[in-house]
């Protein structure tokens, strides 16, 4: 069975590409944030995933752990697609999505960057009135990705996966989800 890390910025499309693609594979998809929300409920520690933010850094940590030991085994008896961030933009810098502990409980098999240009997704995020984003310059989105990028080669160099990044332009939603869905199979 297989294992996919599917990850772009807010704004890629990410969510738009694996919704569509989901319905032409057979994937289990779980959103990374999700499980480990469940996690914490089940312990009685949160009560929903805003309330995760509050936990101390070492008890997140370890339910990031738990959360991956879970997908993994998940990935024993079905393919299964995680819905994640590769790196995350704070005012103190990138944190990575996808740090070590969590790499060494996954071991996926690729990783699938959703990319657009930083033109397009300034234009998606205002346009997007369901969401409450930080507005980003060009520049800030442009590093936003490379960091995606080098995050990920990074998570490969340690796990041995394969990284594809497919480029999620406007009017082409049917090609990237080709492209996504010959790239899982």
């Amino acid at each position: 069975m297989k294992l996919i890390v599917l990850t772009g910025i807010p704004g890629s499309g990410s969510t738009t590409v694996l919704e569509r693609t989901l319905n032409e594979v057979n994937y289990l998809h779980l959103n990374y944030g999700d499980v480990m929300t469940e996690i914490a409920i089940e312990k009685g520690i949160a009560s929903d995933r805003d309330e995760l933010r509050k936990l101390s850094p070492e008890t997140q940590k370890e339910i990031q752990k738990e959360a991956a030991a879970k997908i993994k085994k998940n990935s024993e008896n079905e393919n299964v697609i995680v819905d994640t961030h590769c790196t995350i933009a704070t005012p103190l810098g990138f944190l990575p999505g996808l740090p070590q502990w969590v790499l060494e409980e996954l071991k996926p098999d690729t990783f699938v960057l959703i990319e657009a240009n930083p033109d397009e997704i300034m234009l998606r995020r205002i346009s997007d009135e369901t969401r409450t984003r930080d507005l980003e310059m060009y520049r800030d989105i442009n590093l936003h990705q490379e960091m995606n990028r080098s995050a990920s080669m990074a998570c490969a160099t340690l796990t041995g996966a394969t990284v594809k990044i497919l480029e999620n332009h406007d009017g082409q939603l049917d090609s990237i989800v080709d492209q996504l869905v010959q790239t899982i199979k």
